[in-house]
């Protein structure tokens, strides 16, 4: 019997390190080709840790949100914030466990991005601002605009999330399985196989890009070093989304809100319609648009475009 404990405890101990030995070489050849460079822009010193941003132009301000994802950073505006920044003075900015920015070990959740928003707006833009959401975080720029609407402008909204799925909650399945992905080497691991190269690269041409013979390989490996820097520390913003606490009912929020807003969709997502109408239902001021040959991030695939769009909206207020 001891001779069996003993046994499985040295496999347990080769596998441990066997993996963690893994974990070590992707955190190195994921950062290899460093696309994500830093010295274009700045940090600003938050509160819960360093976020990079950039900013360029000059004009009326305009702050860039990418999607809440790991793999996402300011890397996705590549394509709009330099023709964007002719006419206004652009801001992008990492979130908090993504890109460049820090990624601490604590529970993201939706209220914490509403505070770097209105925190960034104030101590860095110094004025009121439009602020250009995607996806997941359109949710937090909506709570943000409801808390402290004196500090934007108008909001633009790109494909924003299902208010069916915002409402989702955490539950103790889902926090078993934060906890999962939170343990230092088995999680990470875990993490980085979610996350593999091949992984991002099926997440981009599935569900980013309408079309994947567009999709540059640069941004595949721009994203893949996105989910992996800081030793993979995205996982702790990953297991927060899985779990549901980056989640908030924004339906009261949007009754509420009297700053313009406008919703750009793309028509090769099937929910467009549906989210379009849903999110009108609690503001009927809301005006919204629908864009061709983009699937999830427009301001990739037909930046010309989207920029058209924008620009005609902004123009307005």
């Amino acid at each position: 019997m001891k001779k069996h404990i003993r046994n499985f405890l040295i496999l347990t101990a080769l596998a441990t390190v066997t993996i963690h030995l893994i974990n070590k070489m992707i955190s190195v050849s994921s950062i290899v080709k460093n696309l994500l460079r830093t010295d274009h822009g700045k940090f600003y010193d938050w509160k819960y840790g360093r976020i990079f941003y950039t900013k360029s132009g000059k004009g009326s301000p305009v702050l860039l949100i990418h999607d809440l994802n790991p793999v996402s950073s300011s890397q996705e505006w590549e394509r709009i914030y330099k023709p964007l920044s002719k006419k206004h003075t652009v801001y992008t900015l990492d979130l908090l466990g993504c890109g460049r920015s820090d990624k601490p070990n604590l529970t993201y959740t939706n209220y914490m991005y509403v505070q770097l928003i209105t925190d960034f707006i104030k101590n860095i833009i110094g004025e009121k601002t439009s602020l250009i959401s995607t996806g997941a975080s359109c949710s937090f720029s909506i709570m943000a605009c409801n808390m402290e609407p004196e500090q934007f402008e108008n909001l633009i909204l790109l494909n924003p999330e299902d208010l069916g799925k915002l409402v989702e909650m955490p539950s103790k399945k889902k926090n078993a399985l934060k906890f999962l992905i939170d343990m230092p080497i088995f999680g990470t691991f875990i993490y980085n196989m979610i996350y593999s190269g091949k992984a991002v690269e099926n997440l981009l041409k599935e569900k980013y890009y309408s079309d994947d013979q567009l999709l540059p390989d640069a941004t595949v490996d721009a994203y893949y070093e996105s989910a992996h820097l800081a030793n993979s520390n995205g996982k702790y913003l990953f297991s927060s989304i899985i779990s549901n606490y980056t989640n908030i009912n924004v339906a009261y929020a949007l009754g509420k809100i009297k700053n313009p807003m406008y919703i750009i969709c793309s028509k090769e997502n099937d929910r467009a319609k549906d989210i379009i109408d849903s999110y009108s239902n609690y503001n009927a001021s809301i005006e919204s648009a629908c864009v061709e040959h983009s699937k999830y991030l427009p301001q990739l695939e037909i930046p010309e475009k989207l920029l058209e769009y924008v620009e005609k909206f902004l123009a307005t207020q």
